[in-house]
């Protein structure tokens, strides 16, 4: 049962030669690292791409991971990269954060469609399209904080930042991720009136 190991332990097998642990290792962080490449890239087939090259790139450089921060953080560090890397290769635009046309795919984990879950389904949607709006390296602060739960030291140590320059940013995020939300919800009323 490789999938109660701790990470530590899963790298450990896999530098050992054991493929199937890193394997496990990709299950286990998949889901995140491409949500964060999502965030960057805007579009699926690139989020894909920045988060199999993140995967190749961690696997070639596990035996240099110094397990001075959790892994994830480590691995958050080359999302990062990668990203930053890849959309400066496509020289995108990533400037604008009155971007209307950026859609995000929302998974449906629950099949019942009660209120309770029609009301947080709906507030995941509206949350995820405003974030979808805001600048990567706001909507990546915001994702890994949050989503990740990661303390403002391991934001820090994945983004090259200090701490107290994450809080602040964080802090910045939250307020532009408001005023988002409620251009996007105001919007979203005068629709239905």
């Amino acid at each position: 049962m490789q999938s109660k190991l701790s990470d530590i332990e899963l790298i450990d097998q896999t530098l050992a030669g054991n493929q199937s642990a890193y394997a496990d290792l990709v299950k286990r962080h998949q889901r995140f690292v491409f949500t964060l490449a999502m965030r960057f890239t805007k579009s699926r087939e690139d989020a894909e791409e920045v988060a199999q090259d993140c995967f190749i790139k961690a696997y070639r450089s596990l035996a240099s991971f110094g397990q001075q921060s959790k892994f994830s953080t480590w691995l958050y560090s080359i999302v990062y990269t990668t990203a930053m890397t890849h959309l400066r290769k496509k020289r995108v635009d990533t400037s604008s954060i009155d971007d209307e046309n950026t859609y995000l795919q929302l998974e449906d984990t629950h099949g019942g469609m009660d209120a309770n879950l029609a009301e947080n389904k709906s507030r995941s949607y509206y949350l995820n399209i405003a974030i979808g709006q805001l600048l990567p390296d706001d909507a990546t602060i915001i994702t890994l904080f949050y989503n990740g739960e990661q303390s403002l030291e391991e934001i820090g140590e994945a983004l090259g930042m200090e701490a107290n320059t994450v809080k602040v940013k964080l802090f910045r995020a939250r307020q532009r991720l408001k005023e988002k939300l409620e251009r996007l919800l105001k919007h979203e009323v005068n629709e239905l009136i």
